[in-house]
Protein backbone atom coordinates (compact mmCIF):
# COMPACT_ATOMS: atom_id res chain seq x y z
CA UNK A 1 0.00 0.00 0.00
CA UNK A 2 1.14 3.32 -1.01
CA UNK A 3 1.74 5.75 2.10
CA UNK A 4 1.87 9.37 1.73
CA UNK A 5 5.48 10.11 1.29
CA UNK A 6 5.35 7.99 -1.87
CA UNK A 7 2.12 9.86 -3.22
CA UNK A 8 4.04 12.90 -2.67
CA UNK A 9 7.30 11.61 -4.91
CA UNK A 10 5.20 11.35 -7.93
CA UNK A 11 4.25 14.81 -7.13
CA UNK A 12 7.70 16.22 -6.95
CA UNK A 13 8.81 14.14 -9.31
CA UNK A 14 6.70 16.88 -11.19
CA UNK A 15 7.84 19.83 -9.60
CA UNK A 16 11.02 18.74 -10.10
CA UNK A 17 10.69 17.76 -14.20
CA UNK A 18 9.05 21.74 -13.86
CA UNK A 19 11.68 23.11 -12.79
CA UNK A 20 14.48 21.54 -15.13
CA UNK A 21 12.40 22.77 -18.11
CA UNK A 22 12.74 26.16 -16.61
CA UNK A 23 16.27 25.90 -16.13
CA UNK A 24 16.91 24.81 -20.07
CA UNK A 25 14.91 27.79 -21.13
CA UNK A 26 17.15 30.31 -19.20
CA UNK A 27 20.31 28.50 -20.52
CA UNK A 28 22.75 30.83 -22.47
CA UNK A 29 23.65 27.53 -24.86
CA UNK A 30 20.94 24.82 -25.85
CA UNK A 31 22.96 22.05 -25.34
CA UNK A 32 19.62 19.35 -25.85
CA UNK A 33 17.16 18.08 -23.38
CA UNK A 34 18.50 17.25 -20.06
CA UNK A 35 18.18 13.31 -18.80
CA UNK A 36 16.87 13.24 -14.93
CA UNK A 37 18.20 10.93 -13.72
CA UNK A 38 16.11 10.11 -10.37
CA UNK A 39 18.45 8.88 -7.30
CA UNK A 40 16.25 5.51 -5.85
CA UNK A 41 19.46 5.04 -3.46
CA UNK A 42 18.52 3.22 0.02
CA UNK A 43 14.49 3.38 -1.27
CA UNK A 44 12.77 0.08 -1.85
CA UNK A 45 10.54 -0.87 -4.78
CA UNK A 46 6.72 0.36 -2.79
CA UNK A 47 8.48 3.59 -2.42
CA UNK A 48 9.88 3.83 -6.31
CA UNK A 49 6.98 2.01 -7.68
CA UNK A 50 4.53 5.76 -7.59
CA UNK A 51 7.65 7.29 -9.47
CA UNK A 52 7.65 4.81 -11.91
CA UNK A 53 3.89 5.33 -12.33
CA UNK A 54 4.39 9.11 -13.33
CA UNK A 55 6.46 7.94 -16.07
CA UNK A 56 10.12 8.38 -14.99
CA UNK A 57 12.35 5.59 -16.55
CA UNK A 58 16.18 6.43 -15.42
CA UNK A 59 17.14 5.97 -12.23
CA UNK A 60 20.71 6.19 -10.47
CA UNK A 61 21.49 3.67 -7.52
CA UNK A 62 24.74 3.35 -5.61
CA UNK A 63 25.35 -0.09 -4.47
CA UNK A 64 25.66 -2.78 -7.22
CA UNK A 65 24.23 -5.10 -4.51
CA UNK A 66 21.28 -2.61 -3.01
CA UNK A 67 20.34 -2.63 -6.87
CA UNK A 68 20.73 -6.41 -8.03
CA UNK A 69 18.08 -6.98 -4.77
CA UNK A 70 15.04 -4.70 -6.12
CA UNK A 71 15.01 -4.12 -9.73
CA UNK A 72 15.20 -7.13 -11.61
CA UNK A 73 11.96 -7.80 -9.72
CA UNK A 74 10.45 -3.78 -11.01
CA UNK A 75 11.77 -4.27 -14.67
CA UNK A 76 9.64 -7.12 -14.81
CA UNK A 77 6.71 -4.78 -15.13
CA UNK A 78 8.75 -2.01 -16.40
CA UNK A 79 10.65 -3.36 -18.76
CA UNK A 80 11.91 0.14 -20.40
CA UNK A 81 13.87 1.57 -17.35
CA UNK A 82 17.72 2.66 -17.81
CA UNK A 83 19.73 2.03 -14.44
CA UNK A 84 22.83 4.25 -14.13
CA UNK A 85 25.33 3.11 -11.41
CA UNK A 86 26.21 6.49 -9.59
CA UNK A 87 28.47 5.24 -6.56
CA UNK A 88 31.99 4.04 -6.46
CA UNK A 89 32.49 0.18 -8.19
CA UNK A 90 34.82 -2.36 -6.97
CA UNK A 91 36.23 -4.65 -9.54
CA UNK A 92 35.12 -7.85 -7.53
CA UNK A 93 31.80 -6.13 -8.36
CA UNK A 94 32.37 -5.23 -12.02
CA UNK A 95 30.21 -8.82 -13.63
CA UNK A 96 27.32 -7.94 -11.83
CA UNK A 97 27.24 -4.12 -12.24
CA UNK A 98 27.48 -4.51 -16.21
CA UNK A 99 24.93 -6.99 -16.17
CA UNK A 100 22.23 -4.53 -14.55
CA UNK A 101 23.02 -1.26 -15.47
CA UNK A 102 23.18 0.87 -18.65
CA UNK A 103 25.66 2.82 -17.52
CA UNK A 104 28.37 3.52 -15.36
CA UNK A 105 28.86 6.98 -13.86
CA UNK A 106 32.15 6.38 -12.06
CA UNK A 107 35.13 5.07 -14.22
CA UNK A 108 37.88 6.64 -12.36
CA UNK A 109 41.08 4.14 -12.57
CA UNK A 110 42.96 1.79 -15.50
CA UNK A 111 42.13 -1.09 -12.80
CA UNK A 112 38.59 -0.82 -13.41
CA UNK A 113 38.59 0.48 -16.89
CA UNK A 114 40.67 -2.59 -17.86
CA UNK A 115 38.28 -4.85 -15.80
CA UNK A 116 34.85 -3.54 -17.69
CA UNK A 117 36.19 -3.56 -20.91
CA UNK A 118 36.83 -7.27 -20.44
CA UNK A 119 33.28 -7.68 -18.85
CA UNK A 120 31.65 -6.04 -22.10
CA UNK A 121 33.73 -8.06 -24.43
CA UNK A 122 32.65 -11.19 -21.91
CA UNK A 123 28.64 -10.51 -21.91
CA UNK A 124 28.96 -9.43 -25.35
CA UNK A 125 27.42 -5.58 -24.25
CA UNK A 126 27.62 -2.04 -24.72
CA UNK A 127 26.76 0.59 -22.40
CA UNK A 128 27.53 3.86 -21.60
CA UNK A 129 30.29 5.26 -19.30
CA UNK A 130 31.14 8.45 -17.83
CA UNK A 131 34.02 9.08 -16.38
CA UNK A 132 34.13 10.50 -12.55
CA UNK A 133 36.73 13.52 -12.39
CA UNK A 134 37.70 14.79 -8.47
CA UNK A 135 37.51 18.70 -9.57
CA UNK A 136 38.45 19.93 -6.02
CA UNK A 137 41.16 17.49 -6.05
CA UNK A 138 39.77 15.95 -2.72
CA UNK A 139 41.96 12.97 -1.11
CA UNK A 140 39.11 11.54 0.26
CA UNK A 141 37.29 11.10 -2.66
CA UNK A 142 37.27 9.54 -6.12
CA UNK A 143 37.64 10.70 -9.46
CA UNK A 144 40.69 10.91 -12.12
CA UNK A 145 41.87 14.69 -11.28
CA UNK A 146 41.42 17.02 -13.99
CA UNK A 147 44.93 17.54 -15.11
CA UNK A 148 45.27 13.61 -15.78
CA UNK A 149 42.33 13.13 -17.44
CA UNK A 150 43.11 13.56 -20.81
CA UNK A 151 45.82 10.95 -20.56
CA UNK A 152 43.29 8.73 -18.80
CA UNK A 153 40.59 9.19 -21.92
CA UNK A 154 43.04 8.21 -24.04
CA UNK A 155 43.89 4.85 -21.92
CA UNK A 156 40.16 3.90 -21.91
CA UNK A 157 39.90 4.87 -25.62
CA UNK A 158 43.16 3.18 -27.40
CA UNK A 159 44.33 0.66 -25.16
CA UNK A 160 40.38 -0.77 -24.02
CA UNK A 161 38.70 0.10 -26.89
CA UNK A 162 36.13 1.60 -24.29
CA UNK A 163 33.51 4.19 -25.55
CA UNK A 164 33.15 7.01 -23.71
CA UNK A 165 30.30 9.45 -23.38
CA UNK A 166 30.58 12.11 -20.70
CA UNK A 167 32.35 12.76 -17.06
CA UNK A 168 30.32 13.08 -14.09
CA UNK A 169 31.48 14.67 -10.75
CA UNK A 170 30.80 15.52 -7.36
CA UNK A 171 31.48 19.36 -6.19
CA UNK A 172 33.15 19.70 -2.78
CA UNK A 173 30.04 21.00 -0.12
CA UNK A 174 31.43 23.47 1.29
CA UNK A 175 32.35 25.40 -2.27
CA UNK A 176 30.34 26.77 -4.69
CA UNK A 177 29.13 24.23 -7.17
CA UNK A 178 29.37 26.42 -10.14
CA UNK A 179 32.84 26.69 -10.95
CA UNK A 180 33.38 22.84 -10.90
CA UNK A 181 30.18 22.41 -13.45
CA UNK A 182 32.22 24.94 -15.19
CA UNK A 183 35.27 23.26 -14.88
CA UNK A 184 33.60 19.72 -16.30
CA UNK A 185 32.20 21.51 -18.66
CA UNK A 186 35.39 23.07 -19.91
CA UNK A 187 37.10 19.48 -19.87
CA UNK A 188 34.17 17.95 -21.74
CA UNK A 189 34.77 20.42 -24.44
CA UNK A 190 38.55 19.49 -24.61
CA UNK A 191 38.31 16.37 -25.04
CA UNK A 192 35.44 15.98 -27.81
CA UNK A 193 32.56 14.58 -24.86
CA UNK A 194 29.03 15.64 -24.88
CA UNK A 195 27.74 14.41 -22.25
CA UNK A 196 27.97 15.83 -18.51
CA UNK A 197 26.52 14.00 -15.63
CA UNK A 198 26.78 16.94 -12.68
CA UNK A 199 23.95 18.35 -10.66
CA UNK A 200 22.32 16.87 -7.45
CA UNK A 201 19.22 17.62 -5.98
CA UNK A 202 20.52 20.78 -4.56
CA UNK A 203 21.92 23.10 -6.83
CA UNK A 204 20.98 20.67 -10.28
CA UNK A 205 19.17 24.24 -11.77
CA UNK A 206 22.79 25.90 -11.40
CA UNK A 207 24.06 22.38 -13.28
CA UNK A 208 21.54 23.00 -16.33
CA UNK A 209 22.32 26.37 -16.85
CA UNK A 210 26.66 25.11 -16.69
CA UNK A 211 25.44 22.92 -19.35
CA UNK A 212 24.77 19.30 -17.54
CA UNK A 213 23.01 16.85 -19.93
CA UNK A 214 22.59 14.40 -16.45
CA UNK A 215 21.32 15.69 -13.47
CA UNK A 216 21.07 13.04 -10.08
CA UNK A 217 18.58 14.21 -7.74
CA UNK A 218 17.11 11.57 -5.19
CA UNK A 219 15.74 13.97 -2.41
CA UNK A 220 13.84 16.30 -4.07
CA UNK A 221 11.41 13.53 -5.12
CA UNK A 222 11.67 10.62 -2.44
CA UNK A 223 12.64 12.79 0.39
CA UNK A 224 14.80 12.50 3.02
CA UNK A 225 16.62 8.96 3.53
Amino acid sequence: MENSQDKSAAVQLMQVLENINSAERQRDVDSGPVTLVAVSKTFQPESIKPVLEAGQRVFGENRVQEAVSKWPGLRQDYSEVKLHLIGPLQTNKTAAAVELFDCIETLDRSKLAKTIAAELKKQQKSMELFIQVNTGAEPQKAGVLASELASFIGYCRDEQDLQISGLMCIPPVDEDPRKHFMLLADLAKKNGLSKLSMGMSADYETAIQCGASHVRVGSAIFGRR
